[in-house]
């Protein structure tokens, strides 16, 4: 709001009234807080002693700010009190509120209004003067209120945004010195966790490469995820930008692996399943093994979206060094290491089920004589047959499932 031209007796008019303003018994501002109080949404704050003070002071604080820069500079355009609201903005957080009483304040407006009417009529009888100077006050009160209001939901915001963050801090403070083997105060460290250390835990991590990650999708598919296995309990934290560590109480990993085996592989984001383990070492423990299985799967660019540690434990002693891993699987498959993916997932399936072709062949949903085809095909691609060489063939397999490779010769169609 711009200040606005007026002739010198409305100016001196809005001074003497400001001045008024600033002399005012205590009755006065009494009945502007009173109307406040009276909103829908304050009245948590009415009855709480303390907070009632600080909405007082503060109520104090906007009219004599207002009053002030009128009493100096009358009819100036008057902005708000920016320090003072950030103190106001951080209580309301604090005390669990959202948001800023728009009613308690238009409620307020409407009782000081009537009381800067009443010192106006009480100090001139000339009636053009009394219109402008109600005009130009009317604006300079509802623009400076619209302002203040503005202003404090935005500070409102920024305060929820900063304890966020302070407490995702501390919560991430907290796992990590009980991932590092730290003996923290467990009473405090559970109700900061919202989740009990003295059980079972399965810890998973959630991670994307993207260059926004949807860290808030990434969060709740923690919480679906904690809800589908039916979780005494989880907790979780943002550990950075993309990457969100979970817990799931109550559960093992081998729910997990069940709940988690369709995940799409076009979800952005992949999921590392830790072990299963009891109190704070097991919470350790499980975190750790969900970090391991992270890496295999980044080391290996996978692209399956879940991996459990039960699933990769011996590819994670496999594939330390990549460059023997690569050599033993070239060494080991010979020709199908390049075959069509179908033909090798064929072979691996049929040695996980102990070769027994009924079974593989349900668990890949083929029928049992294209699957024993398939076996026979890649026995005649194979340096040594399957019945002489099983173990490694096995492992070499695993190895090539996690590493996502892709056959090279691509007109080696499956059997």
């Amino acid at each position: 709001m711009e200040t606005p031209d007026c002739s010198p007796a409305v100016r001196e008019l809005i001074r003497r009234s400001a001045e008024a303003v600033l002399t005012a018994p205590t009755s006065w501002f009494t009945e502007i807080e009173d109307a406040a109080f009276s909103a829908s949404d304050m009245q948590p704050v009415a009855v709480d002693p303390e907070w009632r003070a600080f909405a007082i002071r503060g109520t104090h604080t906007l009219l004599l700010h207002w009053a002030s820069v009128n009493a100096a500079d009358p009819g100036h355009a008057v902005p708000p009190l920016v320090d003072d609201l950030r103190n106001i903005a951080q209580v309301i957080v604090h005390r669990g509120h959202t948001e800023a009483s728009v009613e308690a304040y238009r409620l307020g407006q409407n009782v000081a209004w009537r009381r800067w009417m009443k010192i106006a009529f009480s100090l001139s009888t000339d009636v053009a003067d009394l219109e402008d100077m109600l005009d130009i006050t009317s604006e300079s009160i509802g623009t400076f209120v619209d302002a203040t209001i503005t202003a404090l939901t935005a500070e409102i915001t920024r305060e929820r945004e900063r304890a966020q963050r302070s407490r995702e801090a501390d919560r991430l403070e907290s796992v990590s010195l009980l991932i590092d083997g730290g003996r923290p105060d467990i009473p405090s460290t559970e109700f900061l966790l919202g989740y009990r250390l003295d059980q079972t835990h399965t810890a998973v991590v959630v991670w994307t490469t993207e260059a926004s990650p949807q860290l808030t999708k990434m969060e709740r598919a923690v919480d679906e995820l904690a809800e589908q296995v039916g979780a005494r309990g989880s907790t979780r934290v943002t550990a950075s930008p993309g990457t969100v560590w979970g817990w799931l109480g109550g559960v093992d990993i081998g729910q997990l692996h069940d709940t988690t085996k369709n995940t799409p592989d076009s979800t952005p984001w992949r999921i590392a399943v830790g072990s299963t383990g009891r109190g704070r070492d097991g919470f350790r423990t499980s975190h750790l093994d969900a970090l391991s299985t992270q890496r295999m799967m980044a080391r290996m660019k996978t692209e399956h979206t879940v991996a459990t540690f039960d699933d990769v434990e011996g590819i994670l002693l496999l594939t330390s060094s990549p460059d023997h891993a690569d050599r033993f699987v070239t060494h080991t498959l010979g020709p199908l290491a390049g075959a069509h993916p179908e033909l090798r997932e064929a072979v691996r399936v049929y040695l996980r089920e102990q070769c027994n072709a009924s079974k593989a062949a349900n668990s890949l949903f083929a029928h049992r004589n294209t699957l024993l085809r398939r076996i026979k095909h890649a026995n005649n691609l194979l340096p040594r047959p399957i019945e002489d060489n099983a173990l490694n063939i096995g492992m070499a397999l695993e190895i090539a499932y996690w590493r996502g490779s892709v056959a090279t010769d691509q007109h080696n169609a499956p059997g």
